[in-house]
């Protein structure tokens, strides 16, 4: 973590493809690489994440959150962004947002031949759930926010 109001580089923060879903869907998040800005930077109240997406790559699983906002701004290359109305091409500079309870699951999609860089911009509302609506997938926030995931019976994964 950078000391706080001490300038830093996205470069300077590491980069990880690790996720917290369970198979077969997180071999899917082997081409989506995340930079935790925020808690570089020691923000508490919202995450700030570079998220790069090879080619034929993901940002995640369509989702929507129950109880925490998003943001996504395009910084670099084209994403093709998956919503409930269907898919938008979005280019650099573009941006668009979920608000908490929507219902509006989205993923970004790397369709282009060169990568995607974004940048996701989350509140971190205690309690949050996340529905997938695309698979038999459902997330509760846990300890930490780390997200506990179960079938939508409730089967646990």
């Amino acid at each position: 973590m950078s000391k706080p109001n001490t300038p830093f580089r996205p470069s300077q923060v590491a980069e990880s493809n690790a996720t917290g879903y369970p198979e077969p869907w997180a071999a899917e998040a082997t081409r989506r690489h995340n930079r935790r800005l925020g808690d570089h930077a020691g923000l508490t109240n919202f995450g700030v994440v570079m998220t790069r997406i090879e080619p034929g790559g993901r940002s995640s699983q369509r989702h929507a959150h129950a109880t925490q906002d998003e943001f996504v701004m395009v910084l670099e290359g084209e994403a093709v962004v998956h919503t409930g109305t269907g898919e938008h091409i979005m280019r650099t500079g573009d941006c668009i947002g979920f608000p908490a309870g929507s219902g509006d699951a989205h993923c970004f999609l790397n369709r282009s031949s060169a990568g995607t860089v974004l940048l996701v911009v989350g509140d971190r509302t205690p309690g949050d759930s996340v529905v997938y609506p695309d698979i038999d997938l459902v997330g509760t926030a846990g300890a930490g926010g780390r997200f506990l995931f179960s079938r939508t019976d409730g089967t646990p994964y």
